[in-house]
């Protein structure tokens, strides 16, 4: 597996791993920002974004991914940053390969199972036919009663291109995701524990961690550090980028 990535910057090396129905791009700034420090490696995960599609799609096989692109750049350790999917591939990394990671930062996932609330939407979007379109508006149209939320539509929508022959395609791999749906909403390997630094970035507003989940956390990473943003829920990173920004580069250079 070739993960499709962008570099930014040069230095210690970053890599940062988005969440589902993600993509590099929903980094760009931030990784711009980072750069100016460390030299990031932006990854699109399988599945996603131009990486290649596969049938095969769990946490195990996606920390493989991340394995494989450490050793093909020779990289023996890094910083690893990962958003809600992308934090679950950061923390299965982590537990098997521990001497790779330096410091961990896990951006509001926690290390548990969760319900698949994205069933309907993963529905939704298997029922669009995208060749019957000439424009993003009408798509964004079609999707406005299902889902009405119109910052979810456009986070939807990046995942929308024109292929060669002019017809608006998915870049991500819609029928792999919902066939894995389930295993992707489970928890992670927990038989082993990482005590180097880690930081936990919660959004105030988000219910993906909960204040019933530090005890949960603390076992697992020993020198864990729990951090709320205020006012904003799951997209941590869009939503205040700034002040993500700001507590990320706080803990980096600690």
């Amino acid at each position: 597996m070739q993960l499709h990535h962008l570099i930014y910057g040069a230095g210690y090396p970053l890599i940062i791993l988005h969440g589902l129905f993600g993509s590099l791009d929903n980094w760009h700034t931030l990784s711009k920002s980072f750069g100016e420090h460390y030299k990031v490696f932006s990854l699109d995960q399988r599945n996603h974004g131009r990486s290649p599609h596969s049938d095969e799609f769990n946490y195990s096989v996606m920390a493989h991914d991340l394995a494989v692109f450490l050793e093909q750049r020779n990289l023996s350790e890094v910083y690893l940053l990962g958003h809600s999917m992308g934090g679950k591939v950061a923390m299965e990394f982590a537990f098997r390969s521990p001497e790779k990671v330096a410091k961990l930062i896990v951006a509001d996932i926690a290390p548990k199972d969760y319900p698949p609330s994205h069933q309907t939407l993963l529905e939704t979007l298997l029922s669009i036919d995208l060749t019957q379109f000439t424009s993003r508006k009408d798509i964004d149209a079609s999707l406005t009663t299902k889902i009405p939320d119109f910052g979810v539509r456009q986070f939807i929508l990046k995942n929308i291109y024109l292929n060669d022959s002019g017809i608006f395609t998915w870049k991500m791999n819609l029928s792999g995701i919902y066939k894995n749906y389930a295993v992707l909403s489970q928890n992670i390997t927990r038989e082993k524990t990482f005590s180097r630094p880690t930081l936990f970035i919660r959004g105030e507003k988000s219910p993906y961690i909960q204040e019933s989940d530090y005890p949960l956390i603390n076992s697992l990473f020993t020198q864990a550090k729990i951090v709320t943003m205020p006012n904003v829920g799951h997209w941590v990173h869009s939503e205040a980028p700034k002040e993500f920004y700001r507590i990320v580069m706080e803990f980096l250079q600690d």
